[in-house]
């Protein structure tokens, strides 16, 4: 499964993309920068100023070789006019909502806003932050700023479990608290999309604490009718579900609880009903079984930015970074 990581960052490494990392402040990033840096695998955008930089890394023993490193500094001579033009841009983008121009200037200063809005104007070709906020906190200014391919379409968070033996795809993991039959399904099918572009064919799990009518409870409606609508919209995908976890990848048990189904107990994407189970699965998944948890990779934006775990390592930030490079570049890996 190792060999999937290494596929895309010499892929990345092929035309390095140039992606901001908006939280120069954590060492875990400026370490993850530095090798990026190093490796040409991505060219790496640093908000932040110069100094501050320079002495976090120093005090952390990286070797960030800052003078050959683009760094924008918000509050910096040199950014003003920049500075002025997103002000411009997010006012137009949000004043319909009630933003004003001076609403507008305070939040462009935070970095965060500041690397959507560059990311937006293709002033870069891509955007990794996440890991010092919530996640809520950080797709706002994605939300306003970026926005979805497709009206109406919603935004789900996708991690890639890396496993001895195994890769999973776990979603989502990042956006929907509650969703809906429809947004699940949507779920469903971006994931499958993100799995062929890796070379993967999607074996999909709706999973549940049911399988196939074994329990009755409201509460698995929306599950079994996210299947229906998944299947109507692409009969060319293997699918299954409301499924228990056991029987979706677990070939004994599936031959116990489900003989029948499709899946077989060899189901690589796993669509959780709600955030709290996605939530606790990909993290029980990382903790235990000790898989490197990449991502959450967002789905359906107009532009590649992406997450970070709070509780991320600095080699997930740079396969990240390299996933959000071949986004850009929109290619097959």
């Amino acid at each position: 499964m190792k060999n999937l990581l290494a596929r895309i960052v010499d892929h990345a490494q092929k035309n390095p993309q140039r992606i901001v990392f908006a939280e120069t402040d954590d060492p875990r990033t400026l370490k993850a920068i530095a090798y990026l840096n190093e490796h040409k695998i991505v060219i790496p955008v640093l908000i932040g100023n110069k100094e501050k930089i320079t002495e976090i890394a120093k005090k952390n023993k990286i070797e960030l070789p800052i003078e050959r490193i683009e760094i924008v500094d918000i509050d910096g001579a040199e950014t003003k006019e920049r500075l002025e033009k997103y002000t411009q841009e997010l006012f137009s983008l949000r004043k319909e909502k009630g933003m004003t121009l001076e609403d507008a200037a305070k939040w462009i200063r935070m970095p965060d806003y500041f690397g959507c809005m560059m990311t937006h104007f293709d002033d870069v070709d891509g955007m990794v932050s996440g890991a010092n906020s919530h996640s809520s906190d950080f797709l706002m200014p994605i939300f306003q700023i970026i926005g979805t391919k497709e009206k109406f379409h919603k935004v789900s968070g996708v991690f890639f479990m890396v496993l001895k033996k195994r890769l999973m795809l776990f979603a989502d993991c990042s956006v929907q608290v509650t969703p809906g039959a429809h947004e699940l399904a949507d779920t469903a099918i971006d994931t499958a999309e993100t799995a062929k572009r890796f070379g993967i064919e999607p074996r999909i799990a709706f999973l549940a604490f049911s399988t196939h009518g074994s329990s009755k409870d409201p509460s698995l409606d929306h599950v079994r009718e996210a299947v229906s609508i998944t299947r109507d919209r692409r009969p060319d995908l293997i699918i299954d579900g409301e499924i228990q976890l056991d029987a979706a990848i677990v070939p004994e048990v599936a031959k116990k609880k489900y003989p029948d189904s499709p899946l077989k107990g060899n189901a690589n994407v796993l669509i959780f009903p709600d955030l709290n189970s996605a939530n606790i699965g990909y993290k029980l998944c990382e903790r235990l079984a000790k898989a490197s948890a990449i991502g959450p990779i967002l789905q359906g934006l107009r532009k590649p930015v992406n997450d970070l775990s709070r509780g991320c390592t600095w080699t997930d930030i740079v396969y990240t970074a390299a996933i959000t490079a071949c986004e850009a570049m929109s290619i097959d890996y």
